[in-house]
Order: structure tokens, then C-alpha cells, then sequence
């Protein structure tokens, strides 16, 4: 009978998600942090707009998000994942001001690959993009 994996610690898992320096440079916290999903809120930084004509955030870095908040949920309930093996984003409408909350559900937990849901919404609650991405363990 194999043990299900168990929900960490968010001081851990803060721990965890401090150690890339990119996510510090995104400015990511965790918002909340259940056995259900993970809440990453991302302040709103002037250098992620790639269309200044809409004020728009790059399509890459919504896309970083939702790779790394799928990771961290994953991480955040003892899963041992290390790294991406398949991402899909779908954007939904122009990211034009935040902050960003993206919310991260696990699919699946399995030997090899582990799947997980991120959504991200805007300070007005819409969604924004979402996507899902898979993990090898």
C-alpha cells in the first residue's frame, strides 16, 4: 500500500519557493495554502509589460507563473517533482494590472508524471490565463 504524499508546511514551502532567484525577482508569496490549492499572489512589476499600447504583461511570464505555481502545488503536498515535461497555456484576455493570483489544483499524483490546474485571475477577480502543466517525479 503506497503512503499518500502530505501537506507541508507553509513556512517550508515559503522557504522553498525563495530559493530561485527568478521568483524573487517576480515578487511571489504565498497567498493561501490548503490540502485543495495553492494561492500565489504576484505584485504587479512595470518590466513584465511587453505592449505598452495596452499595458499588457508578457505572455511568457503569465506562462512562468503557471508552470511554477502547478510545481509548487505539487511540492506543496510532499509530491517529489523536479521538473516540467509538458506545460499548455491558454490566455484568456490581456493581463493589465495586478496583482496576480494564480491558483494552482493538483490532477493527478503518479510514479512518473504528476499533472496540475493553475488559473490566474486579475485584481477584478476575471481570469486571465489558465493552463496545466505535468511534472516528472
Amino acid at each position: 500500500m503506497t503512503k499518500e504524499p502530505a501537506l507541508i508546511e507553509r513556512e517550508q514551502l515559503e522557504e522553498m519557493l525563495r530559493i530561485a532567484p527568478f521568483h524573487q525577482w517576480l515578487g511571489v508569496e504565498i497567498k493561501s495554502h490548503s490540502a485543495d490549492q495553492l494561492q500565489l499572489l504576484m505584485p504587479w512589476r512595470n518590466e513584465i509589460v511587453s505592449n505598452p499600447m495596452l499595458g499588457a504583461a508578457h505572455g511568457g511570464v503569465l506562462a512562468a507563473l503557471i508552470d511554477l505555481t502547478g510545481l509548487y502545488t505539487l511540492l506543496a503536498m510532499g509530491t517529489k517533482v523536479k521538473a516540467t515535461a509538458d506545460l499548455r497555456v491558454d490566455y484568456h484576455r490581456p493581463a493589465t494590472s495586478g496583482p496576480l493570483t494564480a491558483t494552482g489544483r493538483i490532477v493527478k499524483i503518479g510514479r512518473q508524471i504528476s499533472v496540475a490546474e493553475t488559473n490566474i485571475t486579475g485584481p477584478a477577480g476575471k481570469l486571465v490565463a489558465s493552463g496545466r502543466g505535468a511534472y516528472t517525479c
